[in-house]
């Protein structure tokens, strides 16, 4: 019925299935492959958590920058508000008027009397290149004199 080379053939094909099919069986439930898909578990995990936490980031700063929006325009308005009282209400009589307000000289501006300023020295001018400076520790110390003194005495 059946021929020799026919039973051998799928006796050699049945035996590399299944020898297929029991590598892979083995790999998914060896301990190497569980490691594996335990890491990989992990490692979409993590990548996840990570989404998220740059998503929250993105989001915080974007309501930040609509608060302080928010704060610069009421600023904005009360600076109006008091501007307007102050010119209605004290009728250019009062230290501040709008146009004082409105026609203020740029802050970083310097005064001409101060644009020729020096930064001070430190050290002390000296007479002579012999005398002393003011970062030498006898500077201002007159041993000499003290000396003299002494002898002076005895």
């Amino acid at each position: 019925m059946y021929s020799l080379t026919i039973l051998v053939a799928t006796g050699a094909v049945t035996l590399l299935v299944g020898l297929g099919l029991g590598a892979l069986l083995g790999r998914r439930t060896s301990d190497d492959g569980q490691r594996l898909r335990e890491t990989e578990r992990k490692l979409d995990q993590l990548s996840q958590d990570k989404r998220a936490y740059e998503e929250e980031v993105v989001e915080h700063f974007t309501q930040t920058a609509a608060l302080l929006n928010s704060l610069t325009e009421s600023y904005r308005n009360v600076h109006n508000h008091l501007a307007t009282g102050a010119e209605a209400l004290c009728q250019e009589r009062g230290p501040v008027s709008l146009e004082r307000l409105q026609s203020r000289t740029d802050d970083a501006e310097i005064p001409a009397h101060l644009a020729r300023i020096q930064p001070p020295l430190d050290y002390a001018p000296k007479a002579s290149p012999e005398e002393k400076g003011m970062l030498n520790e006898e500077f201002g110390i007159e041993r000499a004199r003290i000396r003299e003194a002494r002898d002076a005495e005895a």
